[in-house]
């Protein structure tokens, strides 16, 4: 197994292994590294490892975002923070009956190519067994679901993510390249709990008066994770020319795990993937599995 990562270490975006020794998990570094990464993310909610990926590293991602922007889907509508549709018998003004604007673009899983450096990041081992040993909750697994186990989040000018909480334990990403001005990552850590919903705390946020919001910078080469489901978060609106792209790498603790088609459908605008990345875009029919 050190030969076959040995290799791919070289195939990957210029990852700092001097400041994050991935390949060397048993060094005193390593635990170290592990150790406040987890007290980060009992405290936080979150854990940045700023400085993960080279300059150089970073402009291969970016030229990378740069090729496969013109791939996104782009969806907008209107969504809860819950990510769900309001059961019946909540009052109109209750946090799971308001709406607010969503707008993004997103590169799925299954049209990224092989040679991608953001693709090859995803599956280097080394970075699934960091965050295994980060989240701490027995073995992980890369998302099974053909779309969402990788993407390419791609804003431009106007679009923005609504306040809301996942639907899974944590999140993954890397910081690609930011907007000329907005698009700031925006959280309220911790607001809700598995025993209380503290909805009054949340709807003051949704009225604009949360006074617990953090903004984590999200500069370009810094990996993320992130523990969404009980931490209220947003995307605010990009502003400029310039467009934001985070890559945005699933893992969950189930192996066979996947979307719904619902899902599927507002966010990748299809259902069936490709057997293989399409080579040209727009793609010709083949390749489509049935």
């Amino acid at each position: 197994m050190g030969e076959t990562q040995a290799v791919r270490a070289h195939e990957i975006p210029g990852i700092d292994v001097g400041r994050y020794p991935l390949e060397d998990p048993t060094s005193p570094a390593y635990e170290a590294l592990v150790a406040d990464a987890r007290r980060q993310l009992v405290d936080t909610g979150a854990v940045e490892f700023p400085g993960f990926v080279t300059t150089s590293g970073v402009e291969a991602l970016v030229a990378d975002a740069e090729e496969l922007a013109c791939r996104a889907h782009h969806s907008e509508g209107l969504g809860t923070p819950y990510l769900e549709l309001p059961a019946d018998g909540w009052p109109a003004e209750h946090p799971r009956q308001t709406w607010s604007r969503y707008a993004v673009g997103a590169v799925p899983y299954d049209v990224i190519p092989r040679s991608s450096p953001l693709r090859q990041l995803y599956e280097w081992e080394p970075l699934c067994d960091l965050v295994e040993a980060v989240v701490d909750r027995g073995p992980l697994y890369r998302y099974a679901d053909p779309f969402g186990a990788l993407n390419l989040a791609v804003m431009g000018e106007g679009e923005e993510l609504q306040w809301h909480f996942d639907q899974t334990d944590f999140v993954v990403s890397v910081a690609i390249q930011t907007a000329d001005s907005g698009g700031y990552f925006e959280v309220h850590p911790r607001i809700r709990s598995e025993g209380d919903e503290h909805y009054d705390e949340v709807a003051a946020v949704l009225a604009g008066y949360g006074e617990t919001c953090v903004t984590l910078p999200m500069t370009p080469g810094t990996l993320l994770v992130f523990e969404g489901r009980n931490s209220l978060h947003r995307v605010s609106p990009v502003g400029g020319g310039l467009v934001r792209h985070v890559g945005l790498l699933a893992f969950d603790t189930q192996p066979d795990r996947v979307g719904s088609e619902l899902l599927r459908h507002d966010r990748y605008g299809r259902s069936q993937p490709f057997a293989e990345p399409p080579v040209g875009w727009p793609p010709s029919h083949q390749g489509v599995e049935a």
